[in-house]
């Protein structure tokens, strides 16, 4: 007991080590709304590449960060943070919308399941786009919500310029759209596409991936 806590206390040391950093701990701070790619990071902290990939490094060192290859263009990376990287601490609140929109390219899984999920957790209105809309929803998203006891709006996908208003917080859960959309002063989150693979399995994967997020930015935005 006494070395397993020696141990325990050494890792939270390390931890603490590594976000005593200014430069580590606004890169926290940007990964806790949104997956980014080191050169998205690196403009938004006027950072020289060297040293971001020093301090994205570290962090990934102490299990705070993760990167991951883009499955639309295969030489980007996001990056990302891991369940445990805030060990009890709590991201504040980080502003208003009056609308939610999710967004991914078919419109016909991701973010028709995100935008049912965030009708369970929030009260902000929501829709779901696509850049280039599929002719139905994918019915291994509607069986997925189904085994989660989540009603699924069953409708046409909707093409992004016919739902999108000047004013709409948009979160890309898709790779490729948000690689065609650039930054639309939203957020992005890296979730891979199940449609690819087909199977229950990748379908709960999107689904419960989805669930964790919607469910920690319904907490931290406010209806404006």
């Amino acid at each position: 007991m006494k070395v397993d806590g020696t141990r325990q206390l050494e890792r939270r040391a390390a931890r603490h080590a590594a976000l005593a950093d200014p430069a580590r701990l606004r890169v926290v701070d940007l990964l806790s709304l949104g997956d980014l790619t080191p050169t998205e990071l690196q403009q938004s902290l006027g950072m020289p590449s060297n040293l971001l990939a020093h301090h994205l490094n570290v962090l990934e060192g102490e299990g705070i960060v993760a990167r991951s290859r883009s499955e639309a263009d295969r030489r980007r990376s996001y990056v990302r943070l891991l369940p445990a990287a805030f060990d009890g601490l709590t991201p504040g609140a980080i502003g208003s919308a009056r609308r939610v929109v999710f967004v991914c390219t078919a419109n016909s899984a991701r973010s028709q399941l995100a935008a049912a999920l965030w009708r369970r957790h929030s009260p902000i209105p929501v829709a779901s786009a696509g850049t280039h809309p599929a002719d139905r929803i994918e019915p291994g998203a509607i069986a997925a919500a189904h085994r989660h006891d989540m009603p699924l709006r069953i409708a046409k996908p909707r093409l992004l310029s016919d739902v999108l208003i000047s004013d709409d917080f948009v979160v890309t859960v898709c790779d490729k759209a948000h690689e065609e959309l650039g930054n639309l002063g939203g957020l992005h989150w890296s979730i891979p596409d199940p449609v690819r693979i087909a199977t229950d399995q990748a379908f709960d994967a999107a689904f419960e991936n989805l669930a964790q997020r919607v469910g920690d930015l319904a907490q931290r935005l406010t209806a404006a």
